[in-house]
């Protein structure tokens, strides 16, 4: 369309498409909530407010009209879910915007993962916004199924739908000028860039910042995040399945500090999503803290859209998107009614429009290169004190602690008495036969074993267990599905998850993987575990850029002193 068309709509001289009536509009500009005069949509935006002759006239019946929700940071590949699954998942709670920094699938398949996405952004009814990850892999010491190189971020930053580069997680490489580093810094410098920073701060926090990064979501501290605002940082406060920080940073989240702020999910377990919800949940679990309403709905919509620099959204305005949400109440905030592009999309709960089906490339199918006969998880009894990780529940931090270890036949062995498991991350993408081992302490495992091949973030194989034998046959299961998750005691398969897409996502709905994840849990809670979600905690444990310590398929890795270390104590 032309712009006069919407000029001559706006101007009452040209039949509009639809006009909604009766609505309360929550006006994220002034913080105002007010009963609004007749909202005009025409081509897919708004074009005024009043009275208009139009095609069709919707009678919302006093419910509060919310702009769409934004998040501003999510790992869709979280979900379990392709790209078109979670549409089908979200639109319906409200959500008509995602910035997704597909790093996951990047760290399988490399630049063809990201284009998945960018395909997905073309054809899906939501708005899907491309950070391109350039930390693949997240640091040279683990071993990821390919490498996002300088060329490959040139290439995709000139695609629709990307806005910049997603989470700089390497963040020593930043801070320390490393020549790649920098030179994809460059490539971008017009554009946004995302940070991951958790505990930087002082001069290290500076020249971060300075390197032209903006945001970061890794704060569960408030004065390491009132710290980053102050210096000029966007915080995105992470309420995921693993990390939860809306309740830690509540305390900050005032008149002065909330408009430098966006609530987001980073990573969403398909449970969860399916239980709670997505973005309509986070708003609930915010004003549970004791937040306001329209701060809590600012930090979804108008807030992101500043951020990124999204022309068109988060508002509800003349010449905005026509993207809206209808709720009964702004406490309950059950989402009744969602419009995008000035289309009803959703009813209560409910689909209203097909979804065009995600085309799965061949090579995303079969992207595991493990030979089960050459698996060996046994550990050396060097010295019986080794370096443990500490679980810490509820955060994907850890912590490093030094304990006494049993042993058999000259081997360290699990102890479950003292809640102590074996750990084995096993290189799954070029089959090096690598194998990085260990012991981690807070699973809660009393017997069997857990598995899966989502394992942040080169998404290799981990799993960890009482018992080498059943750790075996968890593995063994995880290749035999091409991908997913298990939960096995005494050699027998108890419950598991078929993730055939890079190992990772599964085209199937979302109702029936979050019933599957909820077997596994309740499979794991049989063999001792109480976390809330064991497999999310266990994914965490192999992400060498979150502190204290992790394991890669090279070994111990010390986020501290960014390191490899040994892993006994002499």
């Amino acid at each position: 369309m032309k712009l006069c068309d919407y000029v001559e709509a706006a101007r009452g001289d040209r039949e509009v498409d639809l006009l909604i009536r009766n609505a309360k509009l929550v006006n994220v500009f002034n913080g105002s909530v007010e009963k609004s005069a007749p909202i005009a949509i025409y081509g897919g935006k708004i074009v005024g407010f009043g009275d208009y002759k139009a095609k069709e006239v919707l009678n919302v019946k006093g419910k509060y009209l919310l702009p769409g929700f934004i998040d501003a940071h999510i790992h869709i590949e979280s979900t379990k879910l392709t790209p078109a699954r979670f549409v089908e998942a979200v639109l319906p709670r409200g959500t008509t915007a995602v910035i997704v920094d597909p790093h996951e699938i990047a760290n399988v398949r490399g630049k063809a993962g990201v284009l998945f996405f960018i395909e997905a952004a073309r054809r899906l009814p939501i708005d899907i916004y491309v950070m391109i990850p350039p930390c693949v892999p997240s640091t040279p010491f683990e071993t990821s199924g390919a490498e996002i190189t300088l060329e490959d971020v040139l290439e995709l930053l000139d695609y629709p739908n990307v806005l910049g580069l997603a989470e700089f997680m390497d963040y020593p490489s930043v801070i320390n000028c490393n020549d790649v580093t920098i030179k994809k810094l460059l490539a971008a410098s017009d554009r946004f860039k995302d940070g991951h920073a958790p505990g930087l701060k002082g001069k290290q926090l500076n020249a971060y910042i300075m390197a032209g990064i903006y945001s970061d979501h890794e704060c569960t501290d408030p004065d390491e995040a009132l710290e980053k605002i102050r210096k000029g940082m966007y915080i995105l406060v992470r309420e995921g399945t693993t990390a939860k920080s809306i309740a830690r940073l509540a305390s900050i989240i005032d008149q002065y500090n909330y408009t430098r702020m966006a609530l987001v999910t980073d990573d969403r377990s398909p449970s969860e999503l399916y239980e709670l919800g997505h973005l309509d949940y986070l708003l609930k679990k915010a004003l549970s803290v004791g937040l306001e309403p329209l701060t809590a709905i600012r930090m979804i919509t108008i807030n992101p859209a500043i951020f990124y620099s999204l022309k068109g959204k988060g508002a509800i305005g003349v010449g905005y998107d026509a993207d809206l949400v209808a709720v009964e109440d702004l406490y309950n905030l059950k989402v009744d009614l969602v419009i995008k592009g000035g289309q009803i999309v959703a009813e209560r709960g409910r689909l209203k429009i097909e979804l065009e089906p995600d085309t799965i490339p061949r090579s995303f199918l079969n992207s595991f290169n493990v030979r089960m006969d050459k698996l060996d998880f046994r550990i050396k009894a060097k010295s019986n004190r080794v370096k443990v990780i500490q679980v810490i529940p509820d955060q994907i931090y850890t912590k490093l602690k030094v304990l006494e270890m049993k042993s058999a036949d000259g081997y360290l062995i699990a102890n479950p008495g003292r809640d102590i498991a074996k750990i084995a991350v096993i290189e799954r993408h070029r089959g090096t036969g690598r194998v990085g081992l260990g012991f981690v302490k807070g699973l809660g495992l009393k017997s069997g074993a857990l598995a899966t091949s989502v394992a942040h973030d080169a998404h290799n194989i981990v799993v960890a267990g009482t018992n080498d034998d059943d750790m075996l046959r968890a593995v063994a299961e995880i290749l035999e599905m091409n991908g997913g998750e298990a939960v096995v005691k005494d050699g027998k398969v108890l419950a598991k998850m078929r993730l055939e897409v890079a190992g990772l996502m599964t085209d199937r709905p979302l109702e029936e993987v979050a019933e599957e994840e909820k077997e596994l849990i309740e499979a794991a809670r049989s063999l001792g575990s109480k976390l809330a979600n064991p497999f999310m905690q266990l994914s965490f444990l192999a992400l060498p850029v979150i502190p204290e310590v992790k394991l890669t398929d090279r070994g111990l890795f010390n986020v501290k002193t960014f390191e490899l270390e040994e892993l006994w104590v002499y």
